[in-house]
């Protein structure tokens, strides 16, 4: 093969990158864009072509420090110059101890707590189920309709949402319940999701027989609908009564994205599991359970753990960060940035009401629901996705969700500049006038 042909055959324009890309890798893992990264810095991406985009995605949740923020790229380079890998559970690190230490000071509430770490979201969660039902000997375990946990069987059969996530993957592992979440615009109150429960003790599995109960203090995938406060603390009432252990999924809403450390904290409800993830370390996969002492250590020597778990480089990494959410005081910067950015949706609201029923916010975590006639039971799954479709042409990266993929989510990078939020929030206002417009050409 001469050098031409070789320079050919690796042509990295977005196009050429996207017909490799399906050639090679399962269409179950597809990509939202047709976008290939070449650089990123803070909240602005660079692909192949030379298009600039503001990422209003943070890689769904997880580059709340930016991308390539200069800290943790020295703390990469530095650790991987002295050693990538050894296996905590083989030759352990300090790195990883110190980590621990700072996480467990800065979960939410007063009790002694120890941690472990994995590589992904997903791991946490199964991690948690082992460790609830080795320290209750219980088997049941009841999550919340719309919820999300991952995509490993076990956390498929947590997640409350078929499509795209279960379906064709079954059967999944038996004694797990679903319950409604409580969603003030749908009709479902405290008292609906609180009697659900009370219900489900009657009819399906009783109330001794539940190891644990998982819920997202704000529902991710399922839309970005925020468990009040009075629900979370009466979970905590009915855990206590029980026995039940309270695992708080945190991976999205972790690390300064809600406007406090961990969103529990907005309910002042001390879990007794924590799953982290994403945020957790600016990138690199890592991911930890944190949680009350007594029970984190039900589990017997060898029963928790992975090769991977825990990685040095991780670790390094993870410590910068929350060295950054310090230094840049993030969990402030995330409420000013929600408060900018909310104050122009509900000004889209007002200027668009049949088109954006709801705007939700919680620090930096930001959604509008979309609708058609401003009716809640009228979801518009076309316009969300026209809009997300058409987001990279204005320069944006976008994310959908919701229980009927109706739902725009928000999560820039908590050191967005104003300037550049400014500037990604006015191509979002033209990118909806330009959808909406284009939609009302075609239904004339």
């Amino acid at each position: 093969m001469s050098m031409n042909q070789s320079v050919i055959q690796q042509v990295t324009t977005n196009q050429a990158l996207q017909k490799r890309k399906t050639a090679v890798i399962a269409r179950g893992q597809g990509n939202v864009y047709p976008v290939f990264v070449d650089y990123a810095k803070n909240s602005e991406v660079w692909d192949v072509d030379g298009n600039r985009y503001i990422d209003f995605a943070s890689g769904i949740a997880v580059c709340n420090t930016g991308h390539s923020h200069p800290l943790i790229v020295e703390a990469v380079k530095n650790q991987v110059e002295k050693f990538s890998h050894s296996c905590v559970m083989v030759n352990p690190y300090e790195v990883a101890i110190t980590l621990a230490e700072k996480l467990v000071e800065l979960a939410p509430g007063e009790s002694a707590k120890k941690a472990i770490f994995v590589s992904t979201g997903a791991e946490a969660v199964e991690n948690c189920i082992k460790i609830a039902r080795a320290h209750t000997k219980r088997r049941g375990v009841i999550a919340f309709n719309g919820g999300f946990h991952g995509r490993t069987n076990m956390t498929m059969a947590l997640t409350g949402k078929i499509a795209p996530y279960k379906k064709d993957f079954g059967p999944f592992p038996a004694e797990i319940y679903h319950v409604p979440f409580p969603n003030e615009l749908h009709g479902i109150s405290v008292a609906d999701s609180l009697q659900a429960l009370n219900i489900l003790f009657k009819v399906d599995i009783a109330a001794e027989d539940v190891a644990a109960i998982i819920v997202e203090p704000v529902q991710g995938e399922g839309g970005f609908y925020q468990a009040p406060a009075e629900f979370l603390q009466g979970l905590r009432d009915l855990c206590d009564q029980h026995g039940i252990v309270l695992i708080a999924d945190e991976i999205q809403t972790g690390f300064a994205r809600t406007g406090k450390m961990f969103c529990f904290e907005h309910a002042n409800v001390e879990p007794d599991l924590i799953t982290m993830a994403k945020g957790i370390a600016g990138g690199l996969p890592l991911s930890a359970v944190v949680g009350k002492q007594a029970i984190m250590d039900a589990p017997l020597p060898g029963g928790l753990g992975g090769t991977y778990g825990g990685s040095p480089v991780a670790c390094a990494a993870a410590l910068s960060v929350l060295q950054i959410i310090e230094q840049e005081n993030l969990v402030q910067r995330s409420n000013e940035i929600g408060q900018i950015f909310a104050q122009h949706l509900e000004e889209m609201k007002l200027h668009y009401p049949g088109f954006i029923v709801d705007v939700r916010q919680i620090g930096a975590m930001l959604a509008i629901e979309l609708v058609s006639d401003n009716d809640v039971d009228k979801p518009n799954p076309a316009l969300t996705q026209a809009i997300i479709g058409k987001a990279a042409e204005y320069g944006l990266i976008l994310l959908a969700c919701g229980f009927y993929g109706n739902v725009i989510r928000f999560l820039p990078p908590l050191t967005i500049s104003d300037e550049t939020l400014e500037e990604g929030i006015a191509k979002f206002k033209l990118l909806f006038q330009d959808v909406i417009a284009l939609q009302n050409i075609k239904t004339q």
